[in-house]
């Protein structure tokens, strides 16, 4: 019995070995015990130490900055791994309810941080995104639809909200000024991005996308009442033309640089979106001008059949290698003057607009990583900063030609620059289309490098071009003031 105690009290004298995880640990001594005759010997009563087992007799010599976080990057990662861990047991139904929670929120966020929406949006989908936080995948199929989706409405509205009867009102000056400013900006992008090493044919895809613009600024100049001003007017108009033809040269190259270059090709490939555009401008138009007119009184189909238009007119694109968005942009001019003012046109607005096409540009989000992003601030600084040297001068070149031709004074030079300054929907869309379209060898149409390159673009132009209307607006304003005196005066 006295044995047994003497054996049970000398186990309880040895130390035992408790087990941490740890990060970075680094090996410790052996423990010291006590052996029969008093001295200490290290090692015994304990295996062989193995980095992550700390006895406790050596808890206050071991470091506890091993241990937790010792620095705010460090506290950042861990709550992100938390983070991670926590949303890996969200149902898809949460999901679903956090990305309509961010859809209300982001407007009026961004609003009282007077940023543009878009880039509100574009800013969480990079926040939840898989780069950072992770709540959605990047390829989930119910994203992926309702972004592709909202995609196609985004360049439906862009078609059907061109106001046509200012387009007439002046066509010429807006047709001189469309190409001006879609040629000059092109050919500029063109150049700066061969210069960086692209080929020719990618080149002038970048070019392209530099040829179009958004009436990001539009509202600004309405509360100013100058909407109706001549500059304004043609700028409008030019924006159909700039945003069409940048979308036929891209058109053109997308299925080139899929299928390689052939001459044969090439003409084929011509002559299809020529009558493709014949067919939708024209048939397409009528036909579904007489058939809107026939059910104009019963919304539900109405409603149908405009989705309907959509669907067809971007498959029939797709079909003859085309993107879609480019068949759906057509679709939208086809349809301008049947849909006016019609109740049907105002709730499939709601509807993408409220949905489809903020959960687009969330999407688009997902793609931005933004360390790479950094990296191409910091190690192609000339990339980011060529293509918006190239957007920058090639608009300004454009206004100042013009505005000058047409007898414009310097403010309304500056409003017609700033105004065609923004680059966000149609710029998007087609750098998203061209990002996922490949060669024969597998290679992008537009790389990873080029992309983060259009996005910085976009995020400046965005920022920047309702910033200088803001700017320009007033003096704007008080010349148009002076005219209005000056003309009133004379009678």
């Amino acid at each position: 019995m006295n044995g047994r105690l003497n054996h049970a009290k000398r186990l309880s004298r040895q130390p035992r070995s408790t087990t941490y995880v740890v990060r970075n640990a680094q090996a410790l001594p052996a423990p010291t015990t006590r052996s029969r005759r008093g001295r200490r010997q290290r090692g015994s009563g304990s295996s062989t130490y193995v980095a992550g087992q700390i006895p406790p007799g050596e808890n206050q010599r071991f470091n506890r900055s091993v241990c937790r976080p010792h620095s705010p990057g460090d506290r950042v990662m861990s709550f992100i791994e938390f983070v991670h861990r926590a949303i890996d047991l969200l149902p898809a139904l949460a999901r679903f309810a956090i990305m309509m929670a961010l859809i209300l929120a982001i407007p009026r966020i961004a609003r009282a941080l007077r940023i543009p929406v878009v880039v509100g949006l574009l800013l969480s989908g990079v926040l939840l995104g898989p780069h950072i936080l992770d709540v959605f995948p990047r390829d989930h199929p119910v994203a992926k639809f309702f972004s592709d989706l909202g995609m196609l409405l985004l360049m439906f509205f862009a078609g059907w909200e061109i106001d046509l009867e200012l387009f007439r009102q002046k066509i010429f000056r807006s047709i001189v000024f469309g190409v001006t400013t879609t040629a000059i900006p092109l050919l500029l992008g063109t150049l700066a991005a061969h210069w960086l090493g692209y080929a020719l044919l990618p080149a002038i895809v970048i070019g392209s996308l530099l040829a179009s613009h958004t009436l990001l600024a539009l509202p600004i100049v309405t509360a100013l009442g100058l909407q109706r001003q001549e500059a304004i007017v043609v700028a409008i108009g030019a924006t159909m033309m700039s945003d069409t033809l940048s979308l036929l040269v891209f058109a053109v190259c997308v299925p080139m640089y899929a299928s390689g270059f052939s001459a044969s090709a090439l003409v084929i490939q011509v002559a299809e979106i020529v009558a493709f555009v014949v067919f939708v401008l024209a048939g397409l138009s009528r036909a579904a001008g007489y058939v809107l007119r026939k059910v104009e009184h019963d919304e539900e189909t109405y409603f149908v059949l405009m989705l309907g238009i959509l669907a067809v007119t971007a498959l029939l694109a797709q079909y003859i290698n085309l993107p879609g968005i480019v068949g759906t942009f057509m679709a939208g001019l086809a349809v301008n003057a049947a849909v006016k003012d019609k109740p049907a046109k105002s709730k499939l607005e709601f509807m993408g607009t409220t949905l489809f096409i903020p959960v687009f540009f969330v999407v688009t989000g997902f793609l931005i990583d933004p360390l790479a992003l950094a990296r191409s601030l910091s190690e192609d600084a000339m990339l980011a900063g060529g293509i918006v040297a190239a957007l920058l001068l090639g608009k300004w070149i454009a206004a100042e030609s013009c505005g000058r031709a047409f007898g414009y004074g310097p403010a309304t030079r500056k409003m017609m620059w700033s105004l065609t300054l923004p680059q966000v929907a149609a710029t998007l869309a087609a750098a998203l289309v061209a990002n996922k379209t490949f060669n024969a060898a597998g290679q992008p149409l537009l790389d990873t490098r080029m992309f983060n390159g259009v996005l910085i673009m976009v995020l400046v132009t965005s920022i920047l071009g309702p910033l200088l209307v803001q700017r320009f607006a007033p003096a704007m304003a008080a010349a148009a003031n002076r005219v209005r005196a000056a003309r009133d005066s004379t009678r």
